[in-house]
């Protein structure tokens, strides 16, 4: 049974193994945990959480964890979405985790959602913590503890095209192995389900 820390954070990842995580089908060996982290590295593939915390589905949340990027990388942390075995999520939102990949949307970006151009507010090879808050219709993301983006769903606001089902609702998370080039660490995946109200 999953129990929370005193401020009411739950661990996603035991930094052994991905018990409590499901790789995608379609490279699943993408994924492996070394030296305490999970790492993407391969083809592309997601990798949902599965686990007992809320039973998987978070509506709202603060969801955070240290990430560490290599020099090109790019990857992401999936909120809303919902396990599928091939390709990218078609549920769901992304954050982006890219500091110097050729995709010039930057770390900290809703990606096609709301962008942060060029200049990334973090670095390849330096850990860095990137958070996740939604609230209803509004979502805050921070890195290092330095809002970074914040984006208000309004009513009549839609996406369109490829993206026209990436909505906020509910769901698990997922972290992305984007390009066999591409190389990111994580830790400390920590999620602090919120009220729904």
């Amino acid at each position: 049974m999953a129990k929370p820390d005193a401020d009411g954070w739950y661990s996603l990842f035991n930094g052994k193994n991905l018990n409590g995580w499901k790789a995608s089908e379609d490279n699943p060996d993408t994924f492996k945990v070394i030296d305490g982290d999970i790492v993407a590295h391969g083809k592309v593939c997601h990798l949902y959480y599965a686990g007992p915390v809320n039973h998987a589905d978070f509506k709202n949340f603060e969801w955070k964890c240290d990430v560490m990027t290599k020099p090109g990388s790019n990857s992401g942390m999936y909120f809303h979405t919902k396990y599928q075995p091939t390709g990218f999520p078609s549920t769901g939102i992304e954050c982006q985790v890219d500091n110097s990949h050729k995709d010039p949307i930057r770390t900290g970006s809703l990606y096609q959602l709301k962008n942060i151009m060029n200049d990334s507010p973090a670095k390849d090879n330096e850990w860095f913590t990137q958070t996740v808050i939604v609230k209803g219709d509004h979502i805050t993301v921070k890195v290092n503890d330095k809002v970074v983006n914040e984006f208000t769903w309004t009513k009549d606001f839609k996406r369109e095209g490829s993206f026209a089902h990436n909505v906020l609702g509910s769901g698990t998370f997922a972290l992305q192995g984007h390009d066999p080039g591409s190389e990111v660490h994580f830790r400390k995946i920590m999620v602090k389900p919120l009220p729904d109200k």
